[in-house]
C-alpha cells in the first residue's frame, strides 16, 4: 500500500513525464543566421494590385530547400494572407491564410477579392516551423483593384446576336445621334435582374472589346444600359468613332460565350446651317490645325478641346504586367485620325516608354522610346525587360505635333514581372486553391 509520502512522488514523477512528452512533442526550431531575411520582389507596401497577381519571393544569407530537406540554414517559403505572424513555437498552419510552397516555390500566382489585404512572408524549416530567430518579412498593405477581379459567367442561348439597327459601318452620323441596338435569340432583362438567356447593353465607344471575364467598365468610352433600353441618344465629338454593342448579364458581365457586335466605324459631323454649303469630300486642314511654319519657327499647335482626356486602359498606374502585354488606350471628348489627317477635334496616339516629356511645341520623335501610332491604333502588345518602367500617352495631330493644351496622360509607373520557368508555380497554386 502506497504512503502519502510515496504518492506524492509518484505524481512528481509522472508530472515530469508528462511535461518531458510536452517538450519532445515541441519541434525543434532551427538556428537562423543573424542577418537572414526574406522579402517580396517587385511588390511595394500601399501597392494597387490586380486579383490575379503573380508574387515573387527574395531570400538573402540563406538557402531555399524544399521541405523534409534538413539541411542547416535552409528553409522554404509560407506566405500568410490576411492573418497575422503565425506562433513561433508551432508549425505554420496550411490554409487559405496560409500558403505553403514546400517544393521550394520562389513566386507563386494567386486570386485576391477586391479589397485591402496584407501579406507577409514567413520562412519555414523542414517541418514548416519558423527558425529561431524567425526570419519574416514587413507585413505590406496591398489594394486590389475591383475591376481587375475575374467573374464567373452566364451561359448564352446558341445563336444569340447583338447587332446595330440601321447603322451601317462607314456611316456619316450627327454628332448627336439616336442608335438602336437589336437583339435575337437572348431576352432584354435589367441590370440586377438574374434570370437564364437574358442580358442588357453595353454601348462600347473608341475602344477595344472589353474582358469577358470582368465586369464591363462605366465610363464615357462604356455605356451601360441598365433599365434594358434598346436605343438611346449619343453625342459624339466630330470625327471618326468605332462602335460596338455588348451584351452583358445581370452583374454586367459578358456571357459565355460572349454575346458581341461586330465593330464599325462612322463619322460624326456636326449639323450644317441651311445656307451652309457642304464640306468638300476630300479633309482639308481647319483653321489651327498644325502646319510647317516658315522659317526656323516651331510648327503652330493644334488647338484641343478644354475637357479633352487621353488614358489607359490598361495597365493602371502602378500595376504588375507581363513582359509581353497590350497596351490600351482611351480617348474622351475627341476621335482618332490616322497621321496625315488634318480634321478638327482628332488626332493619333503615341506612347513614351522610360523617357521625360517631349517638347510640346515639336514633332514628337519616332523611335523605340516614342512610338507611334499613326493608323489610329488604340492598343499595341509592346516587350519590356523585366523590372520598372514608366509610361506616358500623348495625343498628336495629323504632323504628329501635341495639342495645345497638351492632351496627354501623367508619367506613370509599372512593374514587368520576370518570365515564368515553366508552370509548376502555377499549377501548385491552382492545386492549392482547389
Amino acid at each position: 500500500m502506497l504512503t502519502h509520502a510515496s504518492l506524492r512522488m509518484l505524481v512528481a514523477l509522472l508530472a515530469a513525464l508528462a511535461a518531458r512528452s510536452a517538450d519532445a512533442q515541441q519541434p525543434q526550431r532551427k538556428a537562423s543566421p543573424p542577418e537572414a531575411r526574406v522579402f517580396f520582389v517587385d511588390l511595394k507596401d500601399g501597392a494597387t494590385v490586380p486579383s490575379r497577381l503573380t508574387v515573387r519571393f527574395g531570400i538573402d544569407k540563406m538557402e531555399i530547400a524544399p521541405a523534409g530537406v534538413a539541411r542547416p540554414n535552409t528553409g522554404h517559403h509560407h506566405l500568410v494572407i490576411d492573418a497575422p505572424p503565425p506562433a513561433p513555437d508551432q508549425p505554420i498552419p496550411s490554409d487559405p491564410n496560409h500558403l505553403h510552397f514546400g517544393r521550394g516555390q520562389t513566386e507563386a500566382e494567386i486570386i485576391l477579392p477586391a479589397a485591402e489585404h496584407t501579406l507577409q512572408l514567413v520562412l519555414g524549416d523542414q517541418d514548416h516551423a519558423p527558425h529561431d530567430p524567425p526570419v519574416m518579412s514587413e507585413v505590406l498593405h496591398v489594394r486590389v483593384d475591383a475591376a481587375t477581379v475575374e467573374r464567373a459567367r452566364t451561359p448564352s442561348p446558341p445563336g444569340a446576336t447583338v447587332f446595330f439597327e440601321g447603322l451601317d459601318d462607314g456611316a456619316v452620323i450627327p454628332t448627336r445621334a439616336t442608335i438602336r441596338f437589336g437583339v435575337a435569340g437572348i431576352t432584354l432583362a435589367p441590370a440586377g435582374t438574374s434570370a437564364p438567356a437574358t442580358g442588357h447593353h453595353h454601348l462600347i465607344i473608341d475602344a477595344p472589346p472589353p474582358d469577358v471575364d470582368r465586369e464591363i467598365p462605366n465610363d464615357p468610352n462604356h455605356l451601360h444600359f441598365g433599365k434594358a433600353q434598346s436605343s438611346a441618344e449619343v453625342t459624339l465629338s466630330p470625327g471618326p468613332h468605332t462602335l460596338q454593342l455588348a451584351l452583358a448579364d445581370h452583374e454586367h458581365v459578358p456571357h459565355d460565350p460572349p454575346v458581341f457586335s461586330k465593330a464599325i466605324r462612322v463619322v460624326a459631323e456636326e449639323p450644317r446651317a441651311p445656307d451652309r454649303p457642304a464640306a468638300p469630300a476630300v479633309a482639308q486642314a481647319a483653321p489651327g490645325l498644325a502646319q510647317a511654319t516658315s522659317g526656323a519657327g516651331a510648327p503652330t499647335r493644334t488647338p484641343a478641346p478644354p475637357d479633352a482626356a487621353v488614358y489607359f486602359i490598361y495597365p493602371p498606374k502602378g500595376a504588375t504586367i507581363y513582359p509581353n502585354t497590350t497596351v490600351r488606350f482611351g480617348l474622351r471628348n475627341m476621335g482618332v485620325a490616322p497621321a496625315g489627317v488634318a480634321k478638327a477635334n482628332t488626332g493619333h496616339h503615341h506612347l513614351l516608354v522610360d523617357v521625360e516629356t517631349p517638347p510640346l511645341d515639336q514633332p514628337i520623335p519616332n523611335d523605340p522610346a516614342h512610338l507611334h501610332f499613326g493608323n489610329g491604333q488604340t492598343e499595341k502588345k509592346i516587350s519590356l525587360a523585366p523590372g520598372r518602367h514608366t509610361l506616358q500617352l500623348i495625343l498628336a495631330d495629323a504632323q504628329h505635333v501635341p495639342f495645345d493644351p497638351p492632351v496627354m496622360t501623367e508619367r506613370i509607373e509599372v512593374t514587368v514581372m520576370a518570365p515564368r520557368k515553366g508552370g509548376a508555380a502555377k499549377a501548385a497554386s491552382k492545386k492549392r486553391r482547389r
